[in-house]
């Protein structure tokens, strides 16, 4: 007779933890929505809008630069930063 193991325990663990997962995230955007709100409220010389631009103007020159075959390079110690090399 061959005794099967009940994975009960186990599935319950994980849904628990995504579950919690998923409302400290719900938890810290409901909190921080009306911090960053405040804090773009009080940015008189625009920091926060040109941190933003460059961070999104990062994230497209990443993409473009998975898009054209610069793919990267998964041992390398600074292989993430193979696509940077377009701005020189």
């Amino acid at each position: 007779m061959q005794v099967l193991s009940f994975r009960g325990p186990q599935i319950f663990v994980a849904d628990a933890q995504a579950l919690l997962t998923g409302l400290v995230r719900l938890a810290s955007h409901l909190v921080m929505a009306h911090v960053e709100r405040i804090a773009d409220t009080c940015d008189v010389a625009g920091l926060l809008a040109a941190r933003r631009a460059r961070r999104l103007a990062g994230e497209r020159l990443f993409r473009a630069a998975d898009r054209e075959g610069h793919g990267r390079r998964r041992g390398a110690l600074f292989g993430c930063f193979r696509y940077l090399s377009e701005l020189t």
